[in-house]
């Protein structure tokens, strides 16, 4: 279910030049400004969680969610090189599996791992808020890493309604309106995040069994679905 030649173009094409700079940019501001707040104020349990949940998971996470899923697979669809990787004697479920692992091992790299920093830098990881946000970055890198992957092979504008799905949906009505929150993959992480942190550290609208359930149900289907669409690419390609 592995490709190694495929993961490697995949590594290549999402760490290039342009792509490097917006995965590297993000994960930095969060540094920079965990560690300016750190200076300013101390250690604050309550500052640690409204950084870490407001900008990390809220922003950080699905934006680079974004750039990694879309990353996987739609330039080669969008520039018509797919045609090349699809002539080539590979399972189509393989590629799919392959590009979304290396999707999510990117997102996680660039999101999960700073946040983990980062909330020791805001408050040394007290009541587990730092692992906790980081494990919810983790989850939730998985679930936004099939869903833009999927984005990418039905649409060539993947990255404009990946946007719009982290930006407008996770962001703005997720956090604003109370039944979007039901549905919402910051939510779900964060049940998990709930979970580790200590009593009423952290909060979810949405309890651990049903979060866990809607995260493998989404990432399962997302990734079935891209595998469907890709065998549609092929047959209109030999066509």
């Amino acid at each position: 279910m592995y490709h190694p030649t495929v993961a490697r173009l995949t590594y290549r094409a999402l760490l290039g030049r342009r792509r490097a700079a917006i995965l590297f940019a993000l994960p930095a501001l969060l540094l920079i400004i965990s560690a300016v707040i750190r200076v300013m104020t101390g250690a604050d349990d309550e500052t640690a969680t409204t950084v870490l949940g407001g900008f990390a998971l809220a922003t950080m996470v699905p934006l680079i969610g974004v750039v990694a899923g879309t990353g996987a697979i739609g330039p080669e669809i969008d520039d018509g090189s797919v045609v090349y990787l699809l002539a080539k004697p590979i399972k189509r479920p393989t590629i799919i599996f392959t590009k979304l692992i290396v999707a999510i091992g990117v997102t996680v790299a660039f999101s999960a791992v700073p946040t983990l920093i980062a909330g020791y830098i805001l408050n040394g990881n007290s009541q587990q808020i730092a692992v906790a946000y980081a494990v919810a970055a983790a989850v939730a890198s998985i679930a936004y890493s099939a869903v833009f992957l999927l984005l990418g092979t039905v649409t060539r504008h993947a990255v404009v309604a990946g946007l719009v799905y982290a930006l407008v949906w996770e962001t703005l009505f997720g956090n604003l309106i109370p039944g979007a929150r039901t549905l919402s993959v910051q939510q779900w992480s964060l049940a998990l995040a709930q979970k580790i942190g200590a009593e009423g550290a952290i909060s979810s609208d949405v309890g651990l069994p049903l979060a866990l359930v809607l995260l493998i149900g989404v990432t399962v289907a997302a990734t079935w679905c891209a595998g469907r669409k890709l065998r549609t690419l092929t047959l209109a390609g030999e066509e």
